[in-house]
């Protein structure tokens, strides 16, 4: 069996914070399997490997022996998350929550553990909860401790609305804690106001206060922003393999490092450091490196011989045979936030104009490393080194600087 301070140790790696270690090592060494909860609004109905940053926290625990319940925010996606947000969100339909919730489902075992997972929708108890329970509930919290948020408070300071309803989503998800009597909850930095909400409302129900553990918010393909399906800088789960494959081996060299510290099974902290002393002392190439992860990753959301087939795909169409012997090269600078696909294609002089590059990303003409990428907001960053396909003989070599 593993030592609670081993499993401590594991569980640290790629963590942002634990609330508190001392608490949670003294919870490992009781000798029972812990209830691990985190919390997903089905605001959108596929999962990138941002979101795979947390699942793997959650297998982490499971390896450990524990139980992870991985709880569908079916109530609480109808209030609509605020957080990072500087106007009010709006709310999904119960119908819209329902669909997405069902592709979440189905997603999260890619990752997991099925049978080491129970899976709950907080619609459970809040839709047998009174409007007096829920007043009940508001009243264990003030306003001047919901303005603590920054994001409420920025909001506020500004003179930008805040609705009423917005104040319940963090006692609405500490709430869950309560129900589910967690142990330990997880989530994104982003999420810490709520994690500790579910901490008082725990101890002013009479429960042990749950540990906190969050991760950090994984940056997307463009090394800028945090990964986003609406910025266009993901790799969703769900991608087919060559996408997979393709986007990974089109960010930084120095963000495979981060991706390889947050996502990889397969290496250690150990193994990690050695590889960046290999590329730094010039010993190794950092693409075979980032080979290696893209491998990985393709063969945990699809299989191991979709894996070698992407290799093969990549090897074919980005290093050998359809890639000309003389490729024009460009460096070209990026802004702080990023290029979009159609913009770095005009900058190239691929395409005379933005509105034919949205025209041939429309029809499938464009390929990012051998990838088609359909996405118009697909944005690339400082640090990214492409190859840019138009149609069957228009090629481009980029390297973006800042």
């Amino acid at each position: 069996m593993t030592s609670p301070q081993d499993a401590l140790d594991l569980l640290q790696r790629g963590a942002e914070e634990i609330l508190k270690p001392d608490e949670l090592r003294a919870r490992l060494a009781l000798g029972r399997p812990l209830r691990v909860k985190a919390g997903f609004d089905p605001t959108a109905p596929d999962l990138h490997i941002g979101h795979t940053v947390l699942l793997n926290k959650m297998r982490q625990f499971q390896d450990l022996g524990h139980q992870v319940i991985f709880l569908i925010g079916d109530f609480t996606g109808m209030i609509g998350d605020p957080t990072g947000k500087n106007v009010t969100r709006k709310p999904l339909t119960r119908e819209a929550v329902a669909e997405n919730a069902r592709t979440y489902a189905e997603q999260v075992f890619k990752v997991l553990d099925r049978e080491r997972t129970e899976i709950r929708f907080n619609s459970e108890w809040f839709d047998a909860m009174s409007a007096a329970d829920m007043i009940r509930l508001a009243a264990q919290h003030t306003v001047a401790r919901m303005l603590e948020r920054d994001d409420f408070a920025k909001r506020y300071a500004a003179g930008l609305p805040v609705a009423i309803h917005e104040f319940l989503y963090p006692l609405v998800q500490g709430y869950d804690s309560v129900a589910l009597r967690a142990d330990v909850e997880l989530g994104g930095t982003d999420q810490t106001f709520n994690l500790l909400v579910g901490r008082q409302l725990q101890e002013q129900h009479g429960q042990p206060a749950q540990i906190v553990l969050t991760v950090p918010l994984l940056e997307g393909t463009d090394g800028v922003q945090k990964m986003s399906k609406s910025l266009g800088n993901y790799i969703g789960i769900n991608e087919p393999p060559n996408a997979i494959f393709g986007k990974t081996m089109s960010i930084s060299d120095a963000l495979m490092w981060r991706y390889y510290e947050l996502l990889s099974w397969e290496a250690s902290l150990v193994d990690i450091a050695r590889m960046q002393a290999d590329v730094a002392a010039g010993q190794a190439n950092p693409r075979d490196f980032k080979v290696a992860l893209a491998r990985e990753l393709v063969a945990r959301f699809h299989d191991a011989a979709a894996a070698e087939e992407a290799i093969r795909y990549w090897n074919d169409t980005v290093r050998a045979g359809q890639l000309p012997e003389h490729i024009e090269e460009h460096t070209i600078a990026a802004p702080a936030g990023g290029l979009r696909i159609a913009a770095l294609l005009k900058a190239t002089g691929l395409v005379p104009s933005t509105s034919e590059a949205q025209r041939l990303l429309a029809q499938r003409g464009v390929r990012v490393d051998g990838t088609v990428v359909e996405d118009r907001d697909r944005v690339f960053s400082a640090g990214q080194e492409l190859v840019l396909q138009v149609g069957k003989r228009r090629f481009a070599r980029v390297r973006l600087e800042a």
